[in-house]
């Protein structure tokens, strides 16, 4: 009976979440959640009808958030499947590619080879390393470039003018989708005023990250109308269940709003801190600028620091076998006694 199954799919290996590693410990650190829980009361009275395909008032609390008319946007569950829809609509199995340039969200390449899609990988570490040309020089059958601003998991913010100059080669022959799961942290930097300009730019958002509502897996899609419309043609006829719907609804009011950006400086701030505590620490080589809620650090001792970490019930993830992060420690910005205790514990091991 297994013989039925295709052999791309056996041989596939799953993402790794950071629920599936799983670990014990109290404070978690590895997937880059908000460390922060907002007070919801929602009243759940229409569980036996199915919701609608867009919930209206949730489409018109975040066209106001993001400044976004809401014929520009897609609610989906999470950003994941709005990879997934992305990749589906744009490239044909066996014919088409996507680039992505590693090391990044590990999503892009596994929903890509479910698809049948070649991902083609332009190895970049960082920014100053980014070669425009090394991009074009690849774009044969290329339908989408896949772009993680702030990037996950270095943290690193591929400037405008880079974009800028990829968007102006592209020429409207493949969707640049840049995926701003983490653009919350440093939002003058996001790029959704260019939809007007590109339609072939793409953008991907989420709530699960600085909103603090991983739980709930809802995301978005911004992009012109046109491109939200074919979208809609492929997504689930009732995508986005009824409790997702009133949830993230409610987060919206200028209450919670007001509560998500004093929660945005203080994790900013905690970062800040956490960044120049840990450059301290003579253990780790290297700590990474990061525009993000997560800071990544180089060690020599990298199973040392993951494994005493969890000994004191701090989970991080461990980014070693990741092409281009050996010895690398990916770390949540939790709460301020949460960053503490990570520096107090690594003190404790530096003497």
């Amino acid at each position: 009976m297994y013989n039925i199954i295709p052999k791309y799919i056996k041989n596939l290996t799953g993402y790794q979440s950071a629920r599936k590693i799983g670990g014990n410990g109290k404070i978690w650190l590895n997937a880059n959640e908000s460390p922060y829980l907002s007070k919801l009361s929602i009243s759940f009275k229409k569980l036996n009808r199915y919701p609608h395909f867009q919930p209206e008032k949730l489409l018109l609390a975040y066209s106001l958030y993001s400044k976004i008319p809401k014929k520009n946007i897609l609610i989906t569950r999470g950003a994941d499947e709005g990879i997934d829809l992305l990749i589906r609509v744009f490239c044909e199995r066996n014919k088409d590619s996507i680039i992505t340039i590693p090391p990044t969200y590990g999503m892009y390449d596994i929903i890509a080879k479910i698809a049948g899609i070649q991902n083609k990988k332009i190895f970049m570490l960082w920014e100053k390393n980014i070669s425009i040309n090394r991009i074009i020089s690849n774009i044969k059958n290329v339908k989408i470039i896949f772009i993680c601003r702030p990037n996950n998991p270095t943290g690193h913010l591929i400037n405008k003018k880079t974009i800028y100059s990829i968007l102006k080669l592209s020429k409207n022959k493949f969707f640049i989708v840049i995926d701003e799961a983490y653009i919350d942290f440093c939002i003058t930097d996001n790029l959704s005023g260019w939809i007007k300009e590109f339609k072939n730019l793409i953008i991907l958002r989420t709530l699960s990250k600085a909103f603090g509502l991983a739980g709930i897996r809802c995301g978005f899609i911004l992009a012109s109308s046109k491109i939200i419309n074919i979208i809609s043609k492929i997504i689930a006829p009732y995508p986005i269940p009824y409790p997702t719907y009133k949830i993230a609804y409610s987060f919206f009011s200028p209450k919670n709003i007001n509560l998500l950006k004093k929660h945005i400086i203080t994790i900013n701030f905690n970062r800040f801190w956490l960044f120049h505590k840990l450059k301290k620490i003579k253990l780790i080589q290297e700590v990474f600028t990061s525009y993000a809620n997560f800071i990544l650090i180089k060690t020599l001792y990298v199973k040392k620091i993951f494994f005493v970490l969890q000994r004191n019930g701090i989970i991080v993830r461990d980014q070693h076998n990741v092409p281009m992060l050996r010895g690398c420690l990916r770390i949540s910005i939790g709460t301020h006694s949460e960053c503490k205790k990570i520096i107090e514990t690594l003190k404790n091991l530096n003497s």
